[in-house]
């Protein structure tokens, strides 16, 4: 060794390489000490405040009440005098059909009750002046009997042309088409010049929203989740023309009428929603969330920190107190202690909303930091140091 030495010591070569052992034996002791133990560990903190379990969604909103006015007669429309968006009163004119058809057999109706009219005075009279004669035996009964039939079928004629003149004073009136509501116009579907039909079906010329202050959502919600949506429950839902806005609102009604596509069966669910803002406007896609339970100022932990067990597969160092049972349930959760080695504490799991979990325990207070999981990359165990002649390799020099 001291041959060596002196070796080393009468050259400037050996100097070099006895300085580069040196620093060697420094670099290879530094990195053999052990990093410390909580290190490697990820971590949160106990938050209190309000969890909420909900029910995802989607559906369309509307109205809540529309009317959709269309013509009981039919002929040409002569003017339309309401436009899509226009507010209408109850009664206010929106259309009128040409009037000429319509005077037409108004008239004709009338004619045909003065007919009837004079026709039943006539008959009134023939009895009148038949009756002493068939008093007094001048005529029989069988020639008596055509007068008083005549005046029964002169009172018929009478009341059927008086209910022509009524229908056809009827159809004269239904040439103008009124709102039957007050409300708002969102939908014209006739111009002046088109005739329009009503022989069959009633052909749809407006649609009226009687209040846009108040919407309506139809969502369809699938049959695993329809069992924990009840009315009067609040549901909390976004548009895509708002994004960054929430809208309120509550369950008015399940339909128990279910649809099936493609082997999926939802039930529809009607959700009532303020609209003073005028934001909402009818056929928008409404994104909703059903709250099914809302626990407020409670303990939540990630639930990441619920599924973390130390594990000496993946080198985590063994927790300290291992003598803490599980809560009730079994359940547990970690934290670093003074010397960042873990710490076992037992707690009573809740409610959970899929990322957030509430829990109850004597040891668990708010801010508490509990154990996650293992940095990405990280053990709780140190590797092997190294030197400038073994450390390249992972081995300490001989």
């Amino acid at each position: 060794m001291k041959r060596l030495t002196r070796i080393l010591l009468g050259s400037s070569g050996g100097l070099v390489l006895l300085a580069g052992v040196i620093l060697g034996l420094v670099l290879w002791h530094s990195s053999g000490k052990s990093a410390a133990p909580g290190s490697a560990f990820a971590t949160a903190s106990v938050s209190r405040g309000t969890l909420q379990r909900t029910v995802s969604s989607t559906g369309t909103l509307a109205a809540v009440e529309t009317v959709d006015v269309g013509t009981e007669v039919s002929g040409t429309v002569a003017k339309v005098l309401a436009d899509y968006n226009d507010r209408v009163s109850k009664g206010q004119v929106l259309a009128i059909l040409k009037p000429d058809l319509f005077t037409a057999a108004v008239a004709d109706a009338q004619g045909t009750v003065d007919q009837a009219t004079a026709g039943l005075a006539q008959a009134r009279q023939d009895l009148a002046r038949n009756r002493p004669l068939f008093a007094k035996g001048y005529l029989s009964a069988q020639e008596f009997l055509p007068y008083q039939t005549g005046l029964d079928k002169a009172e018929a004629a009478l009341a059927s042309a008086r209910a022509g003149l009524k229908r056809a004073r009827t159809n004269l009136a239904n040439a103008t088409i009124r709102s039957p509501i007050a409300g708002t116009v969102i939908q014209r579907a006739v111009d002046a010049g088109q005739t329009v039909a009503a022989s069959l079906n009633t052909p749809t010329l407006f649609v009226i929203a009687r209040d846009l202050a108040k919407m309506q959502i139809e969502a369809a919600v699938d049959e695993t989740d329809i069992g924990q949506i009840r009315p009067g429950q609040q549901v909390r839902f976004s548009v895509q023309s708002y994004p960054d806005k929430n809208f309120t609102g509550s369950v008015r009604q399940v339909r128990l009428q279910p649809t099936t596509v493609q082997n999926v069966v939802t039930y529809t669910v009607i959700v009532t929603a303020d609209n003073q803002a005028g934001l909402l406007l009818p056929g928008m896609t409404a994104t909703l969330d059903f709250i099914v339970e809302q626990v407020p100022d409670a303990l939540l932990v990630p639930n990441a920190a619920l599924r973390f067990r130390p594990s000496t597969a993946d080198g985590t160092t063994p927790a300290v107190n291992t003598a803490a049972r599980p809560g009730k349930d079994g359940s547990r959760v970690f934290t670093l202690g003074p010397a960042g080695h873990l710490q076992r504490l037992a707690v009573t799991i809740g409610s959970s909303d899929g990322q957030q979990t509430v829990v109850t325990g004597a040891e668990l207070r708010e801010g508490t930091t509990v154990v996650t999981g293992l940095k990405p990359g990280a053990t709780a165990k140190p590797k092997a140091g190294f030197s400038l002649f073994g450390a390249m390799r992972g081995r300490p020099p001989r």
